[in-house]
């Protein structure tokens, strides 16, 4: 690639695989600043659930795209490529390097393969339509339309489910695999590996690190601000199952016992995303990656 692109540093990997710490002494090594691809933690007031780091963690280091938007009001990946986009253009004139980091597929993608997002109207009367649906009935019918969409979509997302059907009946054909186009950026793509045992292990401590930095008391905060069950229930994982707990639709261990679950699922729908892009470097160490950087940016 052309060396006149400016340089941009993506770190990537599943949920709880440790972005997070790798990117700070990372960034605090070379010189960064980081660029969130999160898409729960973009919502503001959204901070247990979704792990986003204190002001204590960002050990001095600048962060972007934390905070940007409500969580009453429905964020869409354009509007993610925009400010990171914006985001990555400010910290490389700061005469900084960016670092893009997190566990959002379509989000990275945005920018590693800067693709144009379809930008399909939302159609209320077959929305409600598709409202009337069971959960699994959504799934199947996107399964029958979209095989390819359903292996990497969450499956009791009922909103994922339902945009994803609009997309399809809208352009009347699968969930198109976006337009790739020349990157922006000389990109330097690294993943963390881990083993489906750590990362098991991993998401069980995080999980019981969370409850104990009261994370149910985030969730009835966010209702108490005005949220409603059915949007919290659309966050996924800890917000969904915090939120049925609440409501006394399931036991406190059936609660644990999802988030779990749902944070094992999710951990290889993103495994089965990344593993689509060949420019990758996957690392299980941290001196592989400083390696992998100090060789970039010479």
């Amino acid at each position: 690639m052309s060396n006149n692109l400016s340089k941009l540093i993506v770190i990537l990997g599943s949920t709880a695989s440790g972005k997070t710490d790798l990117s700070i002494k990372l960034a605090k090594k070379f010189n960064g600043e980081i660029v969130s691809a999160d898409s729960r933690q973009v919502y503001k007031g959204m901070n247990i659930g979704t792990g986003k780091i204190t002001k204590k963690e960002m050990k001095g280091i600048p962060h972007h795209l934390l905070d940007v938007a409500s969580p009453r009001i429905k964020f869409t990946a354009a509007r993610y490529k925009k400010l990171a986009h914006k985001a990555i253009k400010q910290i490389i004139q700061n005469n900084h390097i960016p670092f893009l980091v997190g566990g959002t597929g379509l989000y990275i993608q945005t920018i590693t393969d800067n693709i144009v997002i379809p930008q399909v109207k939302p159609d209320w009367k077959l929305r409600a339509q598709l409202e009337k649906l069971t959960t699994q009935k959504l799934f199947r019918l996107l399964k029958k339309k979209d095989s390819r969409r359903a292996k990497t979509i969450d499956s009791k997302n009922r909103r994922r489910l339902i945009r994803a059907l609009e997309i399809i009946k809208k352009t009347k054909q699968p969930i198109p695999v976006f337009k790739k186009n020349k990157p922006e950026f000389d990109l330097l793509i690294i993943g963390i590996k881990k083993s489906q045992q750590d990362l098991k292990k991993l998401i069980e401590k995080r999980l019981y690190k969370r409850l104990k930095q009261r994370m149910i008391t985030e969730v009835k905060r966010l209702k108490k601000q005005g949220l409603s069950w059915k949007r919290l229930e659309e966050f996924g994982l800890e917000y969904r199952f915090i939120a049925q707990y609440l409501q006394n639709k399931i036991t406190y261990n059936q609660m644990t016992d999802k988030i779990q679950k749902g944070s094992e699922h999710y951990a290889k729908r993103q495994m089965t995303w990344f593993k689509r892009d060949k420019r990758i470097h996957w690392i299980n160490k941290p001196k592989q990656a400083e390696k992998l950087i100090k060789t970039f940016l010479l």
